[in-house]
């Protein structure tokens, strides 16, 4: 848990950021007309890691950061609404129901899935992952970057200005996410460690 959110601040401070210097690639110069470049901070990337690599490089960050967004804001809603003890009724399993499982802290709650129920979540992320990156052109050799999978979004209707108006902000809801559900994991595992967050029942 801690790696992966780890990587999603490398994600994150890559994926928008200005030029490092004149000999980095054409992808550079194209940074402040990316989605994603929007006040108070733009093309913040104090590491650098936007000069690395190619053009394929830097549409690798962005689809990362993306991705690492869209998973965030599930995450933390999820936490949310676990922690506000609402759920499915009925079982999860033969001997787990949902109301049990709601409580629970969220990672207790998930320690408790069976193995099967595991598995079938990642297996279900695993083939939506899989089909993300299969569609069409790649990121990585000029293609969209990565749409939602299910359930699927008819955006042609959309005007270029809306367009980029929503990827904005669904860009920056993702890095708030991001910060949000690394948060709680962090109070989850290290009492006291976000004040904000310190003495409530779900941390």
């Amino acid at each position: 848990m801690k790696v992966l959110a780890l990587f999603a601040l490398a994600s994150t401070a890559a994926a928008f950021a200005p030029a490092a210097n004149k000999a980095s690639s054409t992808q550079l110069a194209a940074l402040d007309d990316m989605a994603g470049s929007t006040a108070p901070i733009k093309n913040f990337d104090p590491l650098g890691l936007s000069t690395l690599g190619s053009d394929e490089t830097l549409a690798w960050f962005r689809a990362a950061e993306l991705k690492n967004g869209r998973v965030a804001m599930l995450a933390t809603t999820g936490y949310i609404v676990q922690a506000a003890g609402i759920h499915f009724p009925g079982m999860l399993s033969k001997d787990v129901s949902f109301e049990s499982l709601s409580a629970m802290k969220p990672f207790d709650a998930w320690n408790a899935v069976p193995d099967g129920g595991k598995a079938q979540i990642l297996g279900t992320i695993f083939i939506a992952e899989l089909a993300s990156e299969t569609q069409g052109t790649h990121y990585m050799k000029g293609g969209e970057t990565p749409t939602i999978v299910f359930p699927p979004v008819d955006f042609s209707g959309v005007s270029e200005t809306t367009m980029k108006t929503k990827k904005d902000r669904e860009l920056n809801n993702g890095r708030l996410a991001m910060i949000a559900i690394m948060s709680f994991i962090a109070a989850n595992n290290v009492p006291g460690s976000v004040p904000a967050l310190a003495g409530l029942d779900m941390f």
